[in-house]
């Protein structure tokens, strides 16, 4: 049976099934699940717990014995299998097909995987899986309704927040599922339940690190590089979630780039710069300052560098994160 995540809870409310296979591309997700399998297990009476990680040199002989070795005062028990890389193998494979056909009264058995690519999902190993018991495949929500499951899961700690708030978190988080977890129980520390104000969570997710990365964001347009090392260094001292400090680069860049190619068509800073929402004396005199140095095809090439840093917070890139950001911000403040 192929479950959707939410169905999930619901399920885990009858008695349990033989089999639970647990897969997809958040990890945050599919430990929840799993989680939530475990607690159903020990309220059931599943007193007895053994985990098996495949890894190099792992025997698939101990998932049997594992199915047949009860002590002798023992309840009954579930197996917590783990299988990191998604690729059990033939020996696995087969391994697997022997034990989803050879149920085991008092024997419940949990599996979890990584993302799995399109071979793995016509395995007949997994085939068998699915059949025997519950499978559930736990993907990231998409950007676009990031805010939505944001809302969601404030909703469960009795807490909820207009719209521009739940944007301004999914902006803060997109890409990292465990930071946005993290973010949603810190405002549940923070704030009694009931309705979050726009100003209660910025407050709360720039909490550590807003006054420098404002810094940051003016160093940039003053075009002072050492000030811009300086900020950053410390940033980084501090631990601040490179997320973040994108997101502030990212967006100033987009900023000047809309501007730039606005005045370069003809059109009327003052005019462009309400439009882009900017009220802030201050900051529309540095905007003004920065533009003249700041050419179209220069910023271009600087939202480049930060789809680069983006994929490198995401592990799909090699490269050191705050080297990168010291090079974009000196590209960005020299004169």
């Amino acid at each position: 049976m192929i479950l959707r995540p939410d169905q999930l809870p619901g399920i885990l409310e009858k008695p349990l099934a033989p089999l639970y296979l647990l897969h997809g591309n958040e990890p945050l997700l599919v430990l929840e699940a799993a989680d939530l399998i475990r607690a159903a297990a020990r309220r059931q009476g599943y007193t007895e717990r053994e985990t098996l990680v495949v890894g190099q040199g792992f025997k698939w002989d101990a998932l049997n014995a594992a199915a047949g070795n009860f002590s002798l005062f023992g309840g009954s028990k579930l197996i917590d299998l783990r299988i990191p890389n998604g690729k059990p193998g033939r020996d696995g494979g087969d391994a697997l097909q022997r034990h989803a056909r050879n149920a085991t009264d008092g024997v419940v058995t949990l599996i979890t995987l990584p993302e799995l690519d399109w071979a793995a999902r016509k395995a007949a190993w997994f085939t068998a899986l699915s059949e025997a018991g519950i499978a559930v495949e736990l993907n990231a929500p998409e950007r676009e309704r990031l805010p939505e499951w944001i809302g969601a899961r404030l909703a469960r700690q009795k807490q909820s927040a207009a719209p521009e708030a739940l944007a301004f978190i999914a902006d803060h988080v997109e890409g990292n599922l465990l930071a946005a977890h993290q973010e949603i129980l810190k405002l549940g520390l923070l704030h009694e339940e009931g309705r979050l104000s726009l100003e209660d969570v910025q407050d709360a997710v720039l909490n550590v690190a807003r006054y420098d990365i404002d810094k940051l964001r003016h160093a940039v347009l003053e075009g002072d590089p050492s000030r811009c090392v300086r900020l950053l260094e410390g940033l980084q001292g501090e631990g601040a979630a490179p997320p973040l400090v994108l997101w502030a680069l990212a967006n100033e860049i987009r900023t000047l780039a809309s501007l730039s190619t606005g005045v370069a068509a003809g059109q009327q800073l003052t005019a462009l710069m309400k439009a882009e929402r900017i009220f802030d004396e201050r900051r529309r005199q540095a905007i003004q300052r920065a533009l003249p140095r700041l050419q179209p095809a220069a910023l271009r090439a600087a939202l480049l560098h930060a789809a680069k840093i983006d994929r490198i917070i995401k592990g799909l890139t090699a490269g050191d994160v705050w080297d990168e950001f010291q090079q974009l911000a000196l590209r960005l403040s020299r004169r």
